[in-house]
């Protein structure tokens, strides 16, 4: 017979075990608006089926950044707001070196994992404090802090920088 006291015991082992575990894998959680990001490949994080999927808000609530730069599409500064793509690829639990970006026109980037640490690269969703439209880049746009490093200013990495963002696959 299990007495009062250890029925409290089991019921709060019951919840405890989970909670361990959910410590220890970091639940995406699942969108409630339009998903605008798919990510595949190379992750260990999924909320649906072999994918991570992300809506605005879920993007915006890893952590958002800025900085403005000068860039080849606009003839002033710009400032992006966006997520570290170090930070969302660690949400996602990524373990490739390489991530094969595709835009919504199919174009695709190859950008290498190092890129994101070494130079700040964000996911933008903000262009000078306004979410992008798809008829304008958006509604997200792979960034380079271009004015940071001098390197930066070249062809090898603007054609990293894919706009209209729609899937990702970590390799």
């Amino acid at each position: 017979m299990v007495t009062r006291r250890q029925s409290v015991v089991l019921i709060g082992s019951a919840f405890f075990v989970p909670a361990i575990g959910g410590a220890q894998t970091v639940s995406l959680g699942i969108p409630s608006g339009k998903p605008i990001l798919r990510i595949t490949g190379k992750i260990s994080r999924r909320n649906d089926n072999d994918a991570a999927v992300f809506d605005g808000a879920m993007l915006e609530s890893l952590g958002m950044v800025s900085f403005e730069t000068m860039t080849p599409w606009y003839t002033d500064k710009v400032m992006f707001e966006g997520v570290p793509m170090a930070k969302l690829l660690a949400s996602v639990g990524a373990s490739g070196d390489r991530v094969r970006v595709t835009a919504l026109n199919d174009y695709t980037s190859e950008i290498p994992v190092e890129d994101f640490e070494k130079y700040g690269v964000i996911l933008a969703l903000k262009r000078n404090g306004q979410y992008m439209p798809v008829s304008d880049k958006g509604p997200l746009f792979i960034v380079y802090p271009f004015d940071a490093v001098p390197e930066l200013k070249s062809q090898k990495f603007y054609s990293r920088s894919a706009w209209q963002v729609a899937r990702m696959e970590v390799r």
